[in-house]
């Protein structure tokens, strides 16, 4: 069986916390790495270890290629967390990573493996709705363009274009992964679901985060924030207070 300590390419924990009873996996948006996670530690409850997921392509992983679909990344992902699950854990997927945390959901019921006992999605319409234009294939000019509408990229990324160099394949990568597949349908989770979006988001409306509710047996609840489709910054006060609260519930149950 596949250890922490061997799959830590795939994992970071910012502050390890052996005593904890549950982890949360966070999975980052296209584009983003594991350090948009690095400080949500400091307000998530004591008893949960923060895990970031960290993609080939960024950060710490450079060196090596993304992953340009959908289907591959999810099945590495499923050997690379193996021996992560042994703890009760949670995912969090932002955007790109909503789609990435809810396929791996699959994946792990296909394989037999435990499955997370809460699904936080956040900023990206459910999955069996039928795709907007794609992105990942846009002329650079265009492409830049809704990088400059959309936010999130600083500017001194989109002026600069040795950064744009390393950025922008990584980018398309990621929205192939969101895009490039089309969904197969299957039998919903049995682990509850809480979809997350920005008031201002124009790529995950409130019906769009509604219709995830068809992808569980379990609760399922919508919840908003303040800003667009980052607004894990904008909002993250409240956005951690809310997954706390959750994790709270997780545990609690753990204890009875």
């Amino acid at each position: 069986m596949t250890t922490p300590s061997t799959s830590s390419a795939w994992v970071g924990c910012p502050r390890p916390n052996p005593a904890s009873r549950l982890r949360l996996f966070c999975f980052p948006y296209a584009g983003g790495g594991a350090s948009i996670y690095s400080a949500w530690w400091r307000e998530l409850p004591a008893h949960t270890e923060l895990c970031a997921i960290k993609l080939p392509g960024r950060e710490a992983r450079l060196g090596e290629p993304p992953i340009e679909r959908l289907t591959p990344l999810v099945q590495a992902l499923a050997s690379a967390l193996d021996g992560w699950l042994a703890k009760p854990f949670a995912f969090y997927g932002h955007s790109m990573g909503a789609l990435v945390s809810f396929e791996l959901a699959r994946e792990l019921r296909r394989r037999g493996a435990p499955s997370p006992r809460h699904l936080f999605v956040a900023a990206r319409r459910a999955p069996h709705l039928p795709a907007s234009a794609p992105l990942h294939d846009l002329p650079d000019d265009e492409f830049l363009a809704w990088l400059r509408r959309i936010g999130g990229t600083p500017e001194e990324v989109l002026s600069d274009p040795e950064l744009l160099a390393l950025f922008m394949p990584v980018l398309r990568a990621d929205l192939a992964v969101n895009e490039a597949e089309p969904f197969v349908a299957g039998a919903p989770l049995d682990c509850p679901i809480s979809a997350f979006g920005g008031v201002d988001d124009e790529r995950a409306a409130a019906a769009d985060l509604e219709a995830w509710g068809q992808h569980t047996r379990g609760p399922f609840r919508v919840e908003v924030f303040p800003g667009g489709h980052f607004f894990l910054r904008t909002a993250r006060e409240p956005l951690l207070r809310s997954i706390s609260a959750t994790l709270d519930g997780i545990e609690r149950a753990l204890s009875a």
